[in-house]
């Protein structure tokens, strides 16, 4: 019954945009047909990254098969090009990062809920997947000693202040006493971070592994500061079409199986490594050297992390609505009880 779409990094960033602004069509389901009917379709609209290896196990592994679900992957850019798809159900579930537009939406009327998460950091200094990397000739010359010390300093962030690494920056920006307004911020994908801190254009960045490891062993940059134990900023969506529809649990119940044969910390089995591997198109042995996010077994969501992520975005001004969102009417938490069950 499974049909995947096995896309690489490079051609998800090429693809995922146009995807994002086409019509029911783009997932290859009935127009007609219901979200999660008994045709066993469910369509899933997700950022390709080993940050959401729970999805690629549990499909690799056969769990959606099993519950009889028909996987289509729809791969987007980013966690904000999926919204629309998701609120006017072209979409089923996205699996992606929050972002400040996605508050917005919800201010804006646009309805869905936060029914799970995705990875945890593990506030670990020596193997963490995400890192503030600042510039080695900074960090050589004494320029900077401390986080306290970026304050005015231009920052690389993937999709700007208002994404989830943003956020993930705001916090770590926390540990010198300062916030966003205090540093400049730089919109470069993950992948453009490397070349702009070589050359200078930008004196610290916030990669995702492997990229960070890449800029530590060319000497580009070292990590000054990471995501404390228990931040994260991704998680997953259901529209709320999709919210009453027989395959919701079932889909929910194989997806944080595919959490479960997930190592809680350190090295990954041979196996999971592979079906990354094959999936995003990653080197193997690149993989193995990454670290990796942490999941819970049941996926549950996590509200205070959205509020914290919610306060944040407010203070910058990324957020038009100075009132904050009840968090509560956001987040369902009721499939993460019916996978633990």
């Amino acid at each position: 019954m499974r049909r995947r779409t096995l896309l690489s990094l490079a051609a998800a960033t090429s693809i995922g945009g146009a995807l994002a602004a086409c019509g029911p069509a783009v997932t290859g389901k009935d127009p007609g047909a219901d979200a999660g009917s008994a045709s066993g379709t469910v369509r899933v609209g997700h950022v390709p990254s080993s940050l959401f290896a729970p999805l690629y196990v549990a499909d690799a592994k056969g769990f959606f098969e099993k519950a009889g679900i028909t996987l289509e992957l729809t791969p987007l850019k980013s966690g904000q090009d999926g919204i629309p798809m998701l609120s006017n159900d072209q979409l089923d579930v996205m699996i992606a990062g929050f972002s400040a537009g996605m508050f917005n939406a919800l201010n804006q009327g646009l309805a869905f809920k936060v029914v799970g998460s995705m990875g945890i950091s593990p506030g670990d200094p020596e193997n963490s997947p995400t890192a503030l990397e600042v510039r080695q000739a900074l960090l050589d010359d004494g320029s900077v000693k401390t986080v306290a010390d970026l304050k005015g300093r231009k920052i690389a962030v993937a999709g700007g202040e208002g994404a989830t690494g943003g956020y993930l920056l705001a916090t770590m920006l926390e540990e010198g006493g300062l916030t966003l307004a205090d540093v400049e911020i730089s919109n470069l994908s993950t992948p453009d971070q490397e070349p702009a801190i070589t050359n200078g254009s930008v004196d610290a960045a916030t990669p995702s592994a492997p990229f960070s490891t890449s800029m530590e062993e060319a000497g580009a940059a070292s990590p000054l500061a990471v995501p404390a134990k228990g931040v994260t900023g991704t998680g997953v969506l259901f529209s709320e079409t999709f919210l009453g529809a027989e395959l919701a649990q079932p889909f929910f119940t194989a997806l944080a199986q595919g959490a479960q044969e997930l190592a809680e910390s350190g090295p990954q089995s041979d196996e999971v490594y592979q079906i990354l591997a094959d999936t995003l198109g990653q080197d193997i042995e690149v993989l193995k050297t990454s670290p990796m996010y942490s999941y819970l077994p049941d996926l549950a969501p996590q509200p205070e992390q959205l509020e914290n992520m919610q306060q944040v975005w407010i203070e910058a001004g990324q957020i038009t609505e100075k009132t904050p969102v009840d968090v509560s009417t956001v987040v369902d938490t009721s499939f993460a009880e019916g996978a633990g069950a």
